[in-house]
Order: structure tokens, then sequence, then C-alpha cells
């Protein structure tokens, strides 16, 4: 199935007015009703009889056999990309409130002015998305704040003894742990420094998500640190906006003292980001600038140009997470004849139900419809006219959650429920109550209580965690140990460019063979509000 795409550069070309879009950038290539960079509508880009072409979603070379089995790793650098593969136009502005989904309140970003100190926001073009401790770029408390006040004058103890209370007062808050970390790194002087993007004002709990992993390792490195006693620190990046991504980057470039970045995705602002990062010399794990090859059980990671590598992660990943739901499916009811929910307005859904499309005849299974969630106002009366089909697929972005629970409701268990990672959220198991209930979802990796890693973050976060926070800690993990091997920017960019061996991961580097799945059942480990938890299906 083919679907009309538009180009959009952010001037209407129709004479009309448009006050709520944020202006001029580069073309970008569309698919839904609205520009992803700027917010223009279609409409703006006609002026006239318009030439178009069809895109087929996915792409991919026909007939080309694909190495799907996907290190943890990648997923890792995928995962810290944006939680998630599509773009986002949200601007990031100093003083915003933003949502805090763990308790349903909201809460006021605040900047704490500095009165003194050196710190990489000081000489940046984007200060307010930029902390070593400084300023709270999540939500906000009486202790982070006065953890940010005795940081931004380089009262260390002060600064550890106030984000110490909040970490204890808040145990599964990272932000706090981070900064804690970072004044006892910047007190024992010469820190290791990396920086991690991840967008927090756009999607704050799947942020927290992620850096709980990086504070995971972060911790366990500065308990025994192996490059001359240095300890580890994190700058933390407001990464919300594409549109700030290249000036972002440019603000890391201009701090000599980080050896390293995680994070971006495959948005044309991150494609910026990664280039300035590339024609500075300086390492950057993301999915465009990361390889990973696997010989005799040996696993080597490495960074490439960007302009060898595309979205190819993001499609091997997708191609193996199909080729397991469907698996799944088959073998509940066999051949599976789907429905494929999609949403046309995100790049990484338009590529995943490509790649459903592309797996079905491997179970003999039938497409009975697509539908366009982005552009369908009733999508969910296309189950009750569901012409034979006995499964429905929820190909959907991370945004489409309260779409997703829309369906499962109106489904009423009738239709096999499966799905992608980006709808693992606890809003679906909060809101979605009895709908929800067996509703399967393929992820990296899954929760077990006998996993080392799984309990011992149990008891560092008082509760479970999620498979970002498990494969950020991996990804975090790579690149320290490259840096802390070569601590220089230039030593860390060329080791990573050579390869270095891969081991010791909390994700099976095989382990995408099969995605593990989990399900959506009853218990107690849910979120506050929810009846349901998700469980790894064996």
């Amino acid at each position: 199935m083919s679907l009309q795409s538009w180009q959009c550069d952010g001037i209407p070309k129709n004479g009309k007015q448009y006050p709520n879009c944020s202006g001029e950038h580069e073309p970008y290539e569309n698919f839904g009703p609205d520009c992803v960079m700027c917010g223009l509508p279609r409409e703006a880009m006609e002026s006239g009889p318009q030439s178009s072409k069809t895109v087929m979603a996915g792409g991919g070379t026909s007939g080309e056999k694909k190495n799907w089995l996907i290190p943890g790793i990648i997923v890792a650098l995928i995962i810290l990309a944006g939680v998630g593969f599509g773009v986002y136009k949200m601007l990031s502005k100093p003083n915003e409130t933003v949502s805090n989904g763990e308790n349903g309140t909201s809460s006021t970003q605040t900047n704490t002015s500095q009165t003194a100190g050196n710190f990489i926001s000081d000489n940046a073009q984007l200060p307010q998305l930029i902390s070593q401790g400084e300023k709270i770029l999540l939500e906000s408390n009486p202790d982070k704040e006065d953890g940010a006040k005795a940081f931004s004058q380089q009262d260390w103890d002060q600064a550890i003894a106030a984000y110490q209370q909040s970490a204890l007062n808040n145990p599964n808050e990272p932000e706090a742990k981070i900064y804690l970390q970072n004044a006892q790194a910047q007190k024992s002087g010469n820190p290791l420094t990396i920086a991690v993007a991840v967008p927090m004002a756009q999607s704050p709990d799947s942020a927290k998500e992620i850096l709980r992993g990086v504070s995971s390792y972060q911790e366990e490195f500065n308990q025994s640190p192996t490059s001359q006693g240095r300890l580890l620190e994190v700058v933390l990046l407001n990464n919300s906006d594409l549109l700030n991504a290249k000036s972002l980057a440019e603000d890391v470039i201009n701090a000599p003292n980080i050896l390293g970045v995680l994070g971006y995705g495959i948005d044309p602002g991150s494609q910026k980001a990664l280039q300035e990062y590339e024609n500075a010399g300086l390492a950057a794990l993301s999915p465009l600038s990361t390889s990973v090859t696997t010989n005799a059980n040996q696993s080597t990671l490495q960074i490439i140009p960007i302009d060898q590598k595309s979205n190819e992660l993001l499609g091997n990943y997708l191609e193996a997470v199909s080729k397991t739901l469907l698996e799944y499916a088959n073998q509940q009811k066999s051949p599976p004849s789907v429905i494929i929910f999609y949403n046309s307005d995100s790049p990484y859904s338009m590529q995943f139900k490509q790649k459903l499309n592309d797996a079905l005849p491997t179970v003999n299974g039938k497409l009975i419809k697509e539908v366009d969630t982005a552009t369908n106002t009733n999508p969910a009366a296309e189950i009750a006219n569901n012409q034979g089909a006995n499964t429905m697929i929820l190909a959907l972005s991370k945004n489409k959650v309260p779409e997703a629970i829309s369906l499962a409701q109106a489904n009423s268990q009738s239709l096999t429920m499966v799905g992608g990672d980006e709808l693992y959220n606890p809003d679906i198991l909060i809101q979605g109550g009895d709908a929800i209930e067996n509703l399967v979802l393929a992820v990296p990796w899954s929760f077990k209580p006998n996993d080392p890693f799984a309990s011992e973050a149990v008891k560092s976060w008082k509760g479970r965690v999620s498979w970002r926070t498990a494969t950020s800690y991996d990804a975090t993990k790579a690149l320290v140990d490259a840096i802390s091997q070569s601590p220089t920017r230039s030593d860390a960019f060329q080791l990573l460019n050579q390869g270095i061996s891969l081991a010791n991961a909390t994700t099976d580097f095989n382990i995408f063979q099969e995605v593990p799945l989990v399900k959506a059942v009853q218990g107690n480990s849910g979120p506050p509000g929810s009846k349901y938890q998700f469980d790894p299906i064996p």
C-alpha cells in the first residue's frame, strides 16, 4: 500500500497565515496531515498544481535477506534516540509546566540561576536545555531546588546532602540521583564526562525510564572507577525539540570536557546533530552512527559515518518484532488474518506497518485491512466490520496510547491483540482497565525476578523497571567502557571508530532471534491505579 507524501519548508504557499506554526525550516517529507517539523497543514504547501510522488513505507531492497539478530545495545541506542522513532515539534521553554505521569499531577521546570561556577550551560546557546546539576530539567521539589542552588554555587557538600535527601524521599526519580553522583564527581575533581540527550519536555515519563538505566551504571562505575580514580559525570540534555538539535550539539561540542554522547534519533534534526559530532571528532552512539557485528559469539561495536547507515537499525529491529508477533498470533489462531492499525504521521509506525506486511507470508497470514488512526475519525468502528479478521496489530507510536485503549475497548477480547514496544506504557495499564487484559507486546527486555539486574533494580528504584532502563544501562556501559580506556575526546573517537568488544551486557546479544513478549495480566506489581502488569511470556 502506498501513501502520497508531501514536502514542507515551513513557508506557506497558499497566502494564508499560520501564527501557531514555528516557521521556516529545511524541506522535510511528511506523510500525515500536518508537518511534524513546524505544524503547517498540507494545504499550506499547495499554491497550484503540485507534483507528488508515491512513497512506499518502509523501504529496503526487494529480495534482500536481512540480518535481524540485533544486539541489545543497538536497541538501547534506538531507545535513547528519543523514546520512540517519530519526530517532535514541541518547543522546550524555561519554567515550563509538564505532566508528571507517575502521580498524575503537574509540576514546573525550574531553571535555578547560577551565581558561581563554570558550567557547560554558562556559555551555551541553549542553557535552559543543559544541566550538570545546576538546574532542574524534570519535575522539581524543595530538596532538588536546594541541591541545584548549592550545585550552582559549587557548594558540593550541600549539593550532595540535598540531592541525597531528594533521592531518599523519591527513590524512583533518577534526576536527583544523577546530580548527586555529579556533585560527588565534581568534588573529587577531574571527572569523566558524557552527555545524554533525552526528550524530557516531550515525554518525561519515558525520559525517566531511560535515565534510571544511565543512573544505575553511573553509580556502579563510581563505586569502582577504572580510569585513574576519575568519577563519571552525566550532563543531561533536554532534546525535545528537533529544531534545536543542531544548536544543542554545538553547545556540547564547545564543551571540551564532554568525551562522548548518547541519544538522538533518525529525524532530520538528529542527522544534523550527528553530522556536527562526526565533523568535530566527538563519539556519539545513536542508531545512525553505530554498528554492531557478531562473529563466533564475539560482538563488536563501532561508530561509522552517518551517511553509511540511514535507518537500517530501526528497520532490522522492526523486522524482528514483526516476525515474533506474527508467530505468536499464528500460535493463537492459525493462520492469522490481521487488521493493522497504524498512524501515518509517524515514521516509526509507517515502517512497522510495512515490516508486518513483509512478514505475513512467513506464517501464511492474510491482511484484511490497514487502518490509519491519524486520518480515520472512527478507527474503532473497523473492528465491528472486521471482515473475518482474527488478529489486530497495534503498530502505533507512543502518542497513540489513547487510540490503542479505545481500540482495545471496542475489541472486547474478540480478536487477538498484539503490538510493539511504543505501547509499553503505564497509562495503557491504568486507563485501559479490563479491556487491555491479554494484550501482548514485543519488547527488548522483560522483567524476571531471578534476573540479577532486575532484582538489583527493584532495590535501587523501589519497584519494577522497564526495558528502557535495562537497555539504556547497556548503552551507557558501552560508551563509558570506551572512554575509560582512552579518556580523551580524540582517543575515544578513534577507539570507537576502530571498534570495541562488548561483553557482560544486561540484554542477551542473541535475544532478537525472537524478541521477548510480555502480556498484560492481573497482578499487584503494575503502576499505581492499575490492577494489571506486564509479565513475560515463557
